[in-house]
Formats: C-alpha cells, sequence, structure tokens
C-alpha cells in the first residue's frame, strides 16, 4: 500500500472545501455535445488538492452523474462498475425515496431538480474570494462551454459568516482524514474508544477503508481502449483502477423555513427568550451563543486534545469536535435525539469500552453491557462523512425570524454536500438508520428534529415528537413539531480524480461507438 497521496491527482474539495473562498455556485448542467464537452473537459481549470503558497483566489471542481457519464460516451461496461446506488440515482427507486425520507413534501416528485427526468448529467463548482466570483463565472463559460453544455440551473450560495440559517455555527464536526495511510484496522480488530481519525479509503476511492479493504469501483482490463493511462489497483494487480483518487459526492437542496422553527420555538416556551434559545439548543445538541468553542451541551472532552487558552483555530476546531456522549448515557445535558447526536454518535464498536481480554470477549458475546441502548446504534467509524456544504439566501437572527413574513420573502437552505466513498454504508445509513429512524437510540414517535419528514411510517403513525430526558424526573415531550427543512433537489455524483478525468476527455468515436453496440460489454 501506498504510504502518501498524489495530491495533484485529487479534486481540492476532498482536501480543502475552499471554506475561505467565501463566494460560490454549483452550474447544473446537461452534455448536449458529447465531443465538445470531452474537448472542454481537456482544457478546464481544475484545482487540485495540492497545498500552494499562497492559496488559489479560485476553484473549479467537477462532477457526473451516471447519467453525465453515459452522455459523455462512458461504455456501459465501465459504468457497472459504479455502486449500484450511484448508477440508480437519489430519486431512481421509489424504495431509496422513502429509506431516505424523501416522501410527502420532500418528494423527487416536486424536487426543482434532480427528481425523474430532472437529473442533471453533471455538476461544475465554482469557489472565489470576495468580488472575484462573476469574473471566475465568467472566463469559465466560454464559447466551447456554450457548445458542450445546456445550463439547468446555477445554485448560488451566501456567506452566513458560518452559520447555518437557523443560526447555528456550522461545518465544526469533520473527520481527520488519515491521508498518510498510518491507520491500521482489519476486519477482526474491534475499535473501543471514539476516534476522530477515519481510513483514507472512507473518502477516497482506491484506499483501504475502516473494514481494511477497498470499495468497490470501475477497474479496466489491458483491452480497454485508453487503460494504459490510468493507474494499477492496489488491491487487484494487472486491472487499471477507473476510480483511483476519485469519490462519490453527494448533493441536497435543503431549504430551511427559519421562520416556521424560530416561532414554534417560542410558542412552546411562552415567549421566553431564555427557554426559546435552551429548546433550540437541546435540538441542536450545541450552544447557540457561537462563542468559541460553541460548546457541545454533552461537556465530555477527550483527556489531552485542547487548552481553553488556546486560540489557534485548527486546535479549537479539536477542542470543538473531540468529545462524546460518554458522561451523558441517559441524555439528560444533549438529549438523545439532538440532531447532533443523530448525526454523530460517537460511539466505538463495542459499547461500555471493557477493560481487559475476558470482558472484551464478554461484551464481544453481547454480554456485559450496563446500557441496552448502546446496541442499538452502529459503530460510528464506518458512517463518517465529509461535508462540504454551503448556506443559500438570506439570514434571519431570531428575532427577525419571529416577526411576519413580508409577501416577497424567500426561505433560505443550505446546499448539502457530503463527500463519501461508500454512498449506501456512509450518507444512505446515516440518513435511513440516524436520522429518520422513530426508533433510533430507544426513543419513539421522533425523527431528526430538524431534518425529519413528520410524515407517518409503518408501526409508527406519529413522528413529530421530541424528548427532553430529566435526572430524576419524567422525560418533557414537545410535541406537534412542524417539518422545518423541505428536500428541493438532490442527485449523486462521482467527482473523478485529474488522471481519469484526462482519460474521460480522450474517450473517442471507437469507445462511444462500442458502447451504443454492446462490443465491449462483458457481462
Amino acid at each position: 500500500m501506498s504510504s502518501s497521496v498524489d495530491y495533484s491527482d485529487v479534486q481540492g474539495l476532498v482536501r480543502f472545501g475552499f471554506g475561505k473562498m467565501t463566494e460560490a455556485c454549483y452550474i447544473l448542467l446537461n452534455i448536449k455535445n458529447a465531443p465538445a464537452a470531452r474537448a472542454w473537459l481537456t482544457s478546464s481549470p481544475i484545482t487540485t488538492a495540492i497545498k500552494l503558497d499562497p492559496p488559489p483566489e479560485t476553484a473549479l471542481q467537477i462532477a457526473f452523474t451516471s447519467h453525465g457519464l453515459e452522455a459523455l460516451g462512458v461504455p456501459s461496461n465501465m459504468i457497472v462498475g459504479f455502486s449500484a446506488e450511484f448508477i440508480v440515482g437519489m430519486a431512481g427507486e421509489e424504495d431509496r425515496s422513502r429509506r431516505l425520507g424523501d416522501t410527502g413534501t420532500n418528494s423527487p416528485s416536486s424536487w426543482r431538480w434532480g427528481g425523474l427526468g430532472k437529473v442533471p448529467h453533471l455538476v461544475v463548482m465554482l469557489f472565489a474570494n470576495p468580488h472575484l466570483l462573476e469574473g471566475w463565472k465568467r472566463s469559465v463559460m466560454d464559447a466551447a462551454w456554450n457548445t458542450a453544455f445546456e445550463e439547468i440551473e446555477c445554485l448560488p450560495t451566501s456567506d452566513m459568516g458560518g452559520r447555518e440559517p437557523f443560526g447555528f455555527v456550522d461545518g465544526i464536526s469533520q473527520p481527520d482524514i488519515d491521508w498518510e495511510q498510518r491507520r491500521k484496522v482489519s476486519s477482526n480488530c474491534d475499535q473501543l474508544k471514539y476516534g476522530n481519525l477515519v481510513c483514507l479509503g472512507e473518502f477516497l476511492l482506491g484506499y483501504s477503508n475502516e473494514y481494511g479493504k477497498y470499495t468497490d469501483r470501475p477497474l479496466l482490463t489491458p483491452e480497454d481502449p485508453g487503460s494504459e493511462e490510468l493507474l494499477e489497483a492496489e488491491d487487484h494487480p494487472g486491472k487499471k483502477d477507473l476510480g483511483l483518487n476519485g469519490t462519490y459526492v453527494v448533493m441536497r437542496e435543503l431549504q430551511q423555513d427559519v421562520r416556521a422553527f424560530w416561532q414554534f420555538l417560542d410558542k412552546v416556551a411562552g415567549s421566553n427568550p431564555v427557554e426559546r434559545y435552551k429548546l433550540a439548543e437541546a435540538l441542536v445538541g450545541r450552544g447557540f451563543s457561537g462563542g468559541e468553542p460553541p460548546v457541545p451541551l454533552s461537556k465530555n472532552p477527550i483527556p489531552g486534545v485542547g487548552t481553553s487558552d488556546n486560540q489557534d483555530k485548527r486546535k479549537l476546531d479539536i477542542e470543538r469536535n473531540q468529545f462524546t456522549f460518554d458522561s451523558d448515557p441517559a441524555g439528560t445535558r444533549c438529549p438523545l435525539g439532538a440532531h447532533i447526536r443523530r448525526g454523530n454518535p460517537r460511539n466505538a464498536d463495542i459499547p461500555d469500552d471493557p477493560k481487559g481480554l475476558i470482558s472484551h470477549l464478554i461484551h464481544r458475546l453481547g454480554f456485559g453491557n450496563t446500557n441496552p441502548r448502546a446496541d442499538l446504534i452502529a459503530s460510528t467509524r464506518f458512517h463518517r462523512l465529509l461535508r462540504r456544504g454551503r448556506e443559500y439566501g438570506r439570514s434571519l437572527t431570531p428575532e427577525e425570524a419571529l416577526q411576519p413574513a413580508p409577501p416577497s420573502d424567500s426561505q433560505p437552505g443550505l446546499h448539502f454536500v457530503a463527500v463519501n466513498s461508500n454512498i449506501e454504508r456512509q450518507f444512505e445509513f446515516v440518513q435511513n438508520a440516524w436520522m429518520m429512524r422513530t426508533k433510533f437510540d430507544g426513543l419513539t414517535e421522533e425523527s431528526d428534529p430538524l431534518l425529519g419528514n413528520r410524515e407517518a411510517v409503518r408501526g409508527c403513525p406519529f413522528t413529530s415528537a421530541f424528548s427532553l430526558p430529566k435526572e430524576n424526573g419524567v422525560r418533557r415531550r414537545v410535541v406537534d413539531m412542524p417539518q422545518f427543512i423541505t428536500v428541493r433537489g438532490g442527485a449523486y455524483f462521482f467527482l473523478p480524480s485529474i488522471r481519469t478525468l484526462n482519460y474521460l476527455s480522450k474517450i473517442d468515436g471507437r469507445v462511444a461507438a462500442a458502447k451504443q453496440t454492446g462490443v465491449t460489454d462483458r457481462d
């Protein structure tokens, strides 16, 4: 296994996120002329994961849906090597939509993009320092662009100063990627403590993941045209790796009803501002003040990580992120169903951190667990997401949100963008098992307080409650919560490596013709 990554072959979104480039947009496109699109790819100024000093002022990233790869001329024998969920798409199956919570008002039939007949071929992501985005767009959208692509929509973003539209500091909890590949795991190796370092293969294809295995991706043979331009797969000698240094990107447009959020909490709190903020913090799981750091409600930092007087941003981020819920098993400080607790339960493979070989064996056999609920949540390390989203629309303070909406009011939201190597095991698992599941951590009649769609599910006609456990007392129940977030679009994309993009740009008429006739297809 290679000990280093060729950053020049990786699109920079995976490593950086371009957070300091506060202007951005996502341009959804269809390919109307495949040769012109391939020609444009040849000269597109894609930003890599190389760390530059000074850093660039602009960045461009490209990702394709399975429909887009087909439209580009990629033969079907290569496309079938991608994951089934990527090929089918986010809205391609009714059962998948149900699992993701995309029902009722979230149904793909009402999406602005990404639903049936509305899936884009690709997304071009543009990022820029302040006041540079419009000029950057004009330089990218040249004559070759107009010949190659048809624009579906340009999704704008906003700079809300590091906060999401409800007003909470966002983007704090991120995994620490093991770029040096020093982390050693195997299928029979349990992790007994929560840790934030995650194997590279969870976020880049072609590398070992948290199971000590390699995620499936398209592998080419010497007979495949142009395969000599690709590198050999580490886990399949003799095969060329089309996925190496690429990954999958999940995009969802999430419209947030900020006024409904704060007005509902104000009603429950009896217009008491202190109580209103406490309820909001309970739903999210973090303090609202936004101080340094905006601490989680469950204050159980990992020993030896960070110091309270540290002003270095990276170390502050570590302080914000390095905590567990071990000291709050009943959820009396951070409710069991709080958004951050569902999004990342921060647990290890075996509950209760068994000490010694005998205790370890007892726990592995399913005994000795003093917290039965802990067995209801799958180990966190297999389901981490790298979030790269951006807000859009106009920000509102809680006080502004309590006022009646003007006639021309438009709702803000979040362009959710997540990087993961296994869409089913990472994004779809988190969305289904943790966010939408009404029985998460032994709960009932409640889904995620922010993302929940409040739709009835089998065996549970009500999903609009939220529980606030109390020490030595009866829990408090907030009921009849409205839906605060509505899905307005979404799709699964493949973010290729630079080498793979070059390969795709050279798929010529012979390969495109073979795709149409099925000559290169292998059963």
